[in-house]
């Protein structure tokens, strides 16, 4: 008796488990259903379109393997786009942490209308990308611009600068624009750490004699380690393959003095109407940020 008990409650279990692991099944299968769909069915139509020679209007074409791989990895087009792809990836990216740490460490202080300046800090974020643009060339316009004004009105300059049509001047002003539209993320994450650092670290710190600086590089910097491995990893990835800004704000010019690797994608696709140099183009840039994303990852482990 005892073990036909035994064996029933063992069944028992086993059909208890099963139901359980069927209703998981259930639970999660709307989410593997979204993956599947936003995620792995694009890149695997990316890898797949990418051994084709495609015509966009049509979607006909015929295989040729990794032809479109070595013609891209051989033309300068691709090369050059990938090193801009890296200059405003660096230089927006540096320009937000910075910024964005002296703006959040401003604001964490007993400030006079504080409320109402955190409020205002995040108004670049949320403004829409396009309405950015537009303000900014009218600001840069090379006329009537009014930073133009501004610079000749206080000597500074002979003539009117052409902030968007010639090189570096595009280049650097494409990397202001950008860390003034996104710096605001990194003053939210950074403002909501440094909320949460113990104030008997500072007083600690201050008894030992520690000044502004030493309290800044000894105790605030290493609290905000972790939340800026996110912030930087996170921006890195959502900098790396901006597309609207930097088509909005100069199009890839002067020529293709500013054209990254997403306005490369979009011009294979859409102007030289090659959907499968476009999908090679596309997982070729996927894996470049997978490399970089994996020896970030590595050195933060350390």
């Amino acid at each position: 008796m005892p073990t036909i008990r035994a064996a029933s409650a063992s069944l028992r279990l086993r059909s208890l488990d099963a139901r359980y692991g069927l209703l998981g099944a259930l639970l999660i299968a709307p989410t593997v259903l979204v993956f599947c769909t936003v995620i792995v069915y694009p890149l695997v139509s990316a890898i797949y379109l990418g051994l084709f020679s495609i015509y966009t209007p049509t979607m006909e074409g015929e295989w040729v393997g990794l032809d479109n791989y070595r013609r891209l990895l051989a033309s300068g087009e691709f090369w050059r786009s990938l090193a801009n792809n890296l200059i405003w990836t660096a230089g927006t990216l540096t320009l937000q942490i910075v910024f964005g740490i002296l703006v959040a460490l401003m604001l964490h202080r007993n400030l006079a209308f504080r409320a109402l300046a955190r409020s205002l800090v995040l108004f670049p974020y949320f403004l829409s990308t396009v309405v950015a643009v537009l303000v900014w060339r009218w600001l840069f316009n090379d006329l009537y611009g009014v930073l133009n004004h501004l610079l000749l009105w206080a000597g500074i300059v002979d003539l009117p600068v052409d902030w968007l049509g010639s090189m570096p001047n595009a280049m650097i002003s494409l990397i202001f624009v950008g860390a003034w539209k996104y710096f605001p993320f990194v003053v939210i994450a950074v403002l909501a750490r440094l909320q949460a650092i113990p104030d008997e670290l500072y007083e600690a710190a201050s008894i030992d004699g520690a000044g502004a600086w030493a309290r800044f590089t000894d105790v605030t910097l290493p609290q905000l380690r972790d939340v800026l491995i996110v912030v930087v990893l996170l921006r890195t990835i959502w900098d790396f393959k901006e597309f609207d800004l930097i088509f909005l704000l100069t199009g890839g010019g002067p020529i293709i003095g500013t054209q990254t690797l997403p306005l490369m994608v979009y011009k294979e696709a859409f102007a030289l109407n090659q959907m499968g140099g476009a999908s090679a183009a596309a997982v070729l840039m996927m894996l470049i940020m997978l490399l970089f994303m994996s020896l970030y990852l590595s050195r933060a482990r350390d």
